[in-house]
Order: C-alpha cells, then sequence, then structure tokens
C-alpha cells in the first residue's frame, strides 16, 4: 500500500484525477455547509439572473440558485454512481466466479443471459428497465446496476480462467481443498487488481447514464436536484441564459473526466509488468 501511494503521487494524471474526486465528494458530504441557499429556495425577484455575487453560478427560471442546485446534485450524482456500481459488481463478481471457476452447463446459462444484455445499448436497457420498474432515483440506480453487471461478469470469468490455470490452485485442487476456499483465498485476492479499475471505469459510466436518464425524465424526479434534470430544465433557456446549462454539463464534465483520469491510472499502477 506505501509502494503503491508513493506511485500514485508520482503519477500526475493519477493525482489530478483523485484530488478532482475529492472535491466533489467534498461537496457532497458538506452539501449544507457549502451551498448558500437551500436547491429548492426561489427568489422570484432575481429569475434568470446571472452570475453575480449574491448567486455564483446565476439563477434559474424559478429564481434557484444554480450553486446550490449542483452542489446538492453532487450528492445525487455519487449516491447513484456508488450504489448502482457496487449493484453492478458485486452481482457480476458473483456469476463471474460461478461462472470462471465451475464452467461447463452452469458457464454457458450465465454467459448467454449475459450476451442478451450486450446485445442492448446501455442508454437504451437503462431506458426499459426503468420504464417497466417506473421512474424514481432507487428504480434508476437497480437499472444502471443491471446495465454495468454484465461488464463486471465478463471481465471476472476471464481473470478467473486466467488464475485458475496456475500451480497453486491446481495443487489446492489435489489435496482436496474445498472451492469455496480456493476462490476466497487464492482466486478472488489475485483479479482485484482489473476489478478495481472497472470500478473506477463504471462510476463515471453510471453517472453519465444517471444524468442522461434524468435528463430525458425518466431518472431521479423533482424535487430532488439532478445535474442531468438541471440540463433538461435549461434547454428552453439557453440562448439568453447559457449559464444556466454551461455549469451543470461543466459539473458532469469535470466529474467524469476525473473519474476516467483516476481509472486510467490506476490500470497502470496496479498492472504488474509495468512496476519497476
Amino acid at each position: 500500500m506505501k509502494d503503491f501511494t508513493q506511485r500514485l503521487i508520482e503519477d500526475k494524471v493519477g493525482l489530478i484525477g483523485f484530488i478532482g474526486i475529492f472535491i466533489v465528494v467534498l461537496l457532497a458530504i458538506f452539501a449544507p455547509l457549502i451551498a448558500p441557499y437551500e436547491p429548492d429556495e426561489m427568489f422570484t425577484n432575481h429569475v434568470m439572473e446571472g452570475p453575480s455575487s449574491q448567486f455564483l453560478f446565476g439563477t434559474d427560471e424559478f429564481g434557484r440558485d444554480i450553486f446550490s442546485r449542483i452542489v446538492y446534485g453532487a450528492q445525487v450524482s455519487l449516491q447513484v454512481g456508488l450504489i448502482a456500481v457496487s449493484i453492478g459488481a458485486i452481482g457480476g463478481l458473483i456469476f463471474g466466479l460461478i461462472s470462471g471457476y465451475f464452467q461447463g452447463k452452469l458457464d454457458q446459462v450465465i454467459m448467454r443471459i449475459m450476451d442478451v444484455f450486450f446485445a442492448f445499448p446501455d442508454i437504451l436497457l437503462a431506458l426499459t428497465i426503468v420504464a417497466v420498474l417506473g421512474p424514481s432515483l432507487t428504480n434508476t440506480m437497480i437499472a444502471i446496476g443491471i446495465v454495468f453487471m454484465p461488464v463486471f461478469t465478463r471481465l471476472v470469468r476471464s481473470a478467473v480462467m486466467t488464475v485458475k490455470e496456475n500451480e497453486y490452485i491446481t495443487n489446492a485442487q489435489a489435496i482436496g481443498v474445498r472451492p469455496s476456499m480456493i476462490i476466497i483465498k487464492h482466486i478472488i485476492p489475485n483479479i482485484m487488481a482489473p476489478f478495481i479499475v472497472q470500478i473506477t471505469l463504471a462510476l463515471s459510466g453510471a453517472i453519465l447514464t444517471e444524468a442522461a436518464l434524468s435528463f430525458l425524465g425518466l431518472g431521479v424526479q423533482p424535487p430532488d436536484p439532478s445535474w442531468g434534470m438541471m440540463l433538461n430544465d435549461a434547454r428552453a433557456y439557453m440562448e439568453f441564459g447559457p449559464w444556466t446549462i454551461l455549469f451543470p454539463a461543466a459539473a458532469i464534465v469535470f466529474t467524469i473526466f476525473c473519474f476516467n483520469l483516476l481509472g486510467d491510472s490506476l490500470r497502470d499502477l496496479l498492472d504488474p509488468k509495468l512496476k519497476q
């Protein structure tokens, strides 16, 4: 861990991504202290007012402070990202371990189901699931989790099949060690590197998918602030109030960019072939 931390500090790209994510996390945790106003507080005398000392990012069509809504929107984005990716990662880990270790007919059944999910574009599959379950924050997280599950399943399956060929796994099987113990003690620790990298990259994808669903009206519902919903609300006013769409879009781009920077850096740092 000490060596990994030192290499991350020396990697400027990864460090920039980490600092950016840390800032977003701080915004989400301390939103009530950082935001000058409540996200739904309306100032009827300041409707569609540009950025100023009173309203840092301006106000929207209802006179709500955009900066406050962006700060509170960070809570929604991170919550959706973390929970949705956790659903996909845990499900993918379980199915990938079963499929990669035991193989046979069970492997064929699991992978054919995952192939069906892969046949649909991510956003279309998420839209379908949300349309069936109904638009809400909980259903959005479930839908995004299901969308990312096949990616984790295929990744874990491939890694398990590679690790399974090592001699220490064969020796453990030969002396009668139970499959559950082999998986827990020998396989899972050796597949964590690519798994962690995929989690980092999936977080950016989950945040983008949530924003897209909210933009289409099938994600987070009012009065909860969402960056995607803010973009949708600002469409009609972007010509004479560009700040209403500029700052929410910048928040989405900044967060996804930082997660991708950190993910690319972790991929290099956790690759044993690139260690000095």
